[in-house]
């Protein structure tokens, strides 16, 4: 999969898309993350891309032009028109579901925005997608960019090791169980004795019966759209009447 990334700062992209799970799947030829410079394509001498707002206010606007020219670059050629996606905090919250679908693309396209934004007019021509990753503000799209990125990624067959992402967080819907490793006793805490007993139904139920436990607990919102079982709301009912 190829993911387009319009930026003003691609050193910023790069560093994070050579290391750890991405740079890994980078060698497998399973995901390519190319930095588009939009200063690139900036016809000013200086390389401007930014300029006041009509109708006044504070701070500066990335120019419709060079980023309207940037994403011109990155299609030609291409036998359809990509999704394109915006990172602000205007946009629709970014999560599982959101990954395992633009898993299914051959290329995305991501526009980081910088200053105060983007001219709109460029966004209504070539946005498809307006992502937020949380109600905050940072300095650019880079890393949100870079976040959605190794989230979609992960959706891949073969970037992660088997059965690896099915047993993550919000897989289906559920937050992860906990978990201990070596030694079985640390500074008086044990590690639960169902993990040491071998017995593997006994791990499963316990683990699932965590997850459920940890999500009502901390994210009761994702229950309404988890993957339970009639076992599971069962076991979901006997917290909610602990708590009565």
């Amino acid at each position: 999969m190829i993911f387009h990334v319009m930026t003003l700062f691609p050193e910023l992209v790069t560093a994070c898309a050579e290391s750890s799970i991405l740079g890994r799947a980078k060698e497998k030829a399973l995901v390519d993350v190319r930095p588009w410079n939009i200063r690139d394509y900036s016809k000013d001498k200086h390389r401007h891309v930014d300029d006041y707002p009509y109708g006044g206010g504070a701070g500066m606007l990335m120019k419709a032009e060079p980023v309207y020219d940037c994403y011109r670059a990155i299609t030609d050629g291409m036998e359809k028109k990509p999704r394109v996606i915006f990172m602000t905090p205007a946009g629709k919250r970014f999560d599982q579901e959101d990954a395992k679908r633009y898993a299914l693309e051959e290329e995305l396209v991501i526009l980081c925005g910088h200053y105060e934004g983007i001219d709109e007019r460029v966004l209504e021509m070539i946005v498809t997608d307006e992502v937020s990753i949380g109600d905050f503000v940072v300095t650019g799209g880079e890393l949100p960019a870079m976040l959605l990125i190794d989230a979609v990624s992960r959706m891949i067959p073969g970037v992660l090791s088997e059965n690896s992402a099915e047993e993550e967080s919000f897989y289906n819907g559920l937050l992860e169980y906990p978990q201990y490793t070596r030694p079985e006793e640390f500074m008086g805490h044990r590690v639960p004795e169902v993990l040491l007993s071998g017995h593997h139904e006994n791990v499963d139920l316990w683990r699932k019966r965590e997850s459920i436990k940890r999500t009502y607990e901390r994210r009761p919102e994702l229950l309404l759209k988890a993957e339970l079982t009639k076992a599971d709301r069962k076991y979901l009912n006997e917290l909610r009447k602990g708590d009565e």
